[in-house]
């Protein structure tokens, strides 16, 4: 499979300056703290609408695609604006799946890192660490060539993240590193390298939604850091080791891991009453609702909710999806008339745990799946580019007086 056909090509079209209209006056900047109401990039991948608790990839609702698509047919959707044929996934398959391996040099490097660290500061750091052996990897470019270049880059990027998150955690736990099975797909290949052993089908497949739940969703803060980093025209590596460190923060990829230590700190369904509704009283948050953009119940989580009980059931976690559920009818009816409801994060901790992710991992989990959605922001971005140059309001003094160094 060419690399052309994982992603559209680009129409350019030339105009000439003696046709070109005046442009008219640029509109007078506004504040608009945090750019919630800002619109600042296209795309023809995800569509949300949070009032309606909608959200779509290429038109088609997330809800079908998580009980019918797979992550590399979400992939293929995300980055080319239409559904593959059989042979153009499998095509799209096999181009990711001999891109699994890393090169020995970066499981060294892995090998080097404190037992102790952060899972997301050594997936920040194997990201960029993996520039350093991609011939590919020099600054972007927008003509067709560099296009292309930047399209092997996000190939590579997506097949080969699960590789480093699954080696890591094997390495911080003192077992040794399990290589990638180029036979398997995506979510398969993972749980075989993080726990050495082939999940059953119902774990694949639940990871695998997990994975197309959270492939994209908008210019989300990860995704705009990564536009804003490659319309500068870096690399796709830069751009990617961005959109980690944003993805980091409690704010924003945080959520699901605080999530499964509030089920943790419960203890039991027998406890859940007066926890929820003590933290309701206090005013404090019940992470995993409430979301930025949904006012509606999160599309996301709908068969989630009901994929995190089947595989709960399998694995004898059925208490943690009763104790979330319990949870979830509490602060429903507290608080679904103000627009709070359950977001994706709620539920795929429980599905994470279940399929024996430690609850420090699902950030990287989060990234594992958001890459293809980053790489594809980044592709579009350089199709039509234009830097990312907002403007900041002072509101410091004017005509300030220096003061030489004996007179402060």
């Amino acid at each position: 499979m060419s690399v052309a056909q994982i992603q559209p090509q680009v129409t350019i079209t030339t105009v000439s300056p003696t046709t070109m209209s005046t442009p008219a006056a640029p509109a007078a900047p506004f504040y608009d703290k945090g750019l919630a109401n800002t619109v600042a990039a296209d795309t023809q991948m995800s569509f949300i609408d949070g009032g309606k608790g909608v959200l779509e990839y290429v038109g088609i609702d997330i809800d079908t695609l998580a009980r019918n698509s797979t992550y590399e047919e979400t992939v293929y959707l995300l980055w080319n604006r239409k559904l593959p044929t059989k042979a153009e996934l499998d095509a799209l398959k096999s181009a990711l799946q001999a891109e699994y391996e890393i090169p020995d040099a970066i499981y060294d490097m892995i090998k080097s890192f404190p037992k102790d660290a952060v899972p997301m500061h050594a997936l920040r750091t194997l990201v960029s660490a993996l520039a350093l052996h991609d011939k590919d990897a020099e600054s972007s470019e927008t003509n067709p060539a560099g296009i292309e270049r930047a399209k092997r880059q996000s190939l590579r990027l997506v097949a080969k993240t699960p590789t480093l998150i699954a080696n890591f955690d094997r390495h911080r736990s003192g077992k040794a590193f399990v290589r990638p099975d180029k036979s398997m797909d995506i979510a398969t290949n993972f749980l075989w390298m993080l726990n050495g052993e082939k999940p059953t089908d119902a774990m694949a497949k639940g990871l695998d939604i997990c994975l197309i739940l959270h492939a994209d969703h908008g210019l989300n803060a990860s995704t705009f850091a990564a536009r804003v980093t490659i319309a500068t025209l870096s690399d796709m590596y830069s751009a990617m080791t961005t959109a980690v460190g944003t993805l980091k923060g409690p704010l924003h990829g945080g959520a699901n891991e605080e999530v499964m230590i509030m089920l943790d700190e419960i203890g039991s369904i027998e406890k859940v009453d007066d926890y929820v509704k003590g933290k309701l009283e206090r005013k404090e948050l019940i992470m995993g609702f409430g979301h930025r953009v949904y006012k509606a119940y999160d599309p996301r989580a709908t068969y989630l909710k009901t994929f995190a009980k089947q595989i709960a059931t399998d694995t004898g976690n059925l208490r943690l999806f009763e104790m979330s559920q319990r949870i979830e009818g509490i602060v429903l009816a507290a608080k679904a008339d103000k627009g709070i409801f359950p977001n994706v994060d709620f539920y795929s901790a429980t599905t994470y745990h279940c399929l024996g992710i430690k609850t420090d991992l699902f950030t990287c989990m989060f990234a594992l799946s958001r890459m293809s959605g980053w790489c594809g922001h980044c592709i579009e971005q350089l199709m039509d580019n234009r830097l990312i140059r907002p403007q900041a309001k002072y509101n410091g003094p004017h005509a300030a007086t220096y003061a030489p160094m004996a007179q402060r």
